[in-house]
């Protein structure tokens, strides 16, 4: 097993923005998002194990799992307190983490995380896990996206060159099996809802209401701790659709973790 991959950048002294992105993609999907953060801020986008860089890393399967390993690699690189972001599988890792280790995440940004309602569009997650050819890519990645939201090129380009490596579309079946440890008839795995409302940190939650993947909830499915954004007509391909709305949501919460959370820890 190789280690994770992780890119870091800027010169921050502080605790680092930590970005995880979701089922099947990589680091990359971040870098609209990575292009507006001030310079002085200091990044580090990890590929989640199976993914990308990460294809060989310990952790590969589900999202317990790769909280586990990426707490671990965070140690290696000699990383303590984070702030942490993750987008929709990303977004139960991210979520997972805080849980186990609350007292290293300074603040919590959760881009149409995975795990808060069994409600998941199982089916276009299988073909997006056997997607292989450009437009096989393309054609999830639009139904993902909101309307109107041309995927570019590159990033059909890029998913291609990532799938045909060996073990690539293996490693995206075993995930896709650990998410849905009842069968994907039975929806997605869950993360504890009184676990999450009891985090003391700032946790904010970034949701497009035209999400083909996983659907928009009510507010009052979430703990009412949690600051709440819906983003109208948006899908789930938020951090390319919206990266403006993602960097000042992490804004506010930089700026809210920096005053102690409002009174909370």
């Amino acid at each position: 097993m190789t280690g994770l991959h992780m890119d870091i950048s800027g010169p921050g002294t502080g605790a680092p923005l930590v970005l995880l992105h979701g089922f099947g993609g990589d680091g990359s999907v971040w870098d609209a998002v990575r292009a507006l953060l001030p310079d002085t801020l200091r990044v580090i986008t990890i590929d989640l194990p199976g993914h990308g860089g990460s294809l060989e890393a310990e952790g590969r399967g589900g999202a317990g799992r790769m909280a586990k390993a990426i707490l671990a690699g965070l140690d290696r690189a000699g990383v303590g307190e984070v702030h942490l972001a993750g987008h929709s599988m990303g977004g139960a890792v991210a979520a997972l983490i805080a849980l186990r280790a609350p007292d290293r995440v300074r603040s919590l940004t959760l881009v149409a995380p995975g795990g808060m309602a069994p409600e998941i569009n199982a089916d276009l997650l299988a073909r997006y896990a056997k997607a292989s050819t450009a437009a096989e890519i393309r054609a999830c990645l639009t139904e993902m996206a909101g309307p109107g939201f041309a995927v570019p090129q590159p990033v059909i380009d890029r998913f291609v060159a990532a799938r045909a490596r060996p073990g690539a579309l293996a490693a995206l079946d075993e995930t896709y099996r650990a998410m849905f440890p009842a069968g994907p008839a039975e929806g997605q795995g869950v993360l504890p809802g009184d676990q999450l409302a009891a985090l003391a940190m700032p946790v904010a939650v970034i949701w497009g209401t035209d999400d083909a993947v996983l659907p928009c909830p009510k507010p009052p499915a979430l703990p009412a701790s949690f600051a709440f954004s819906v983003l109208p007509g948006l899908g789930h391909m938020l951090p390319e659709e919206a990266p403006e709305a993602i960097v000042r949501v992490l804004g506010h919460q930089l700026a809210e973790a920096g005053r102690g959370g409002a009174g909370r820890a």
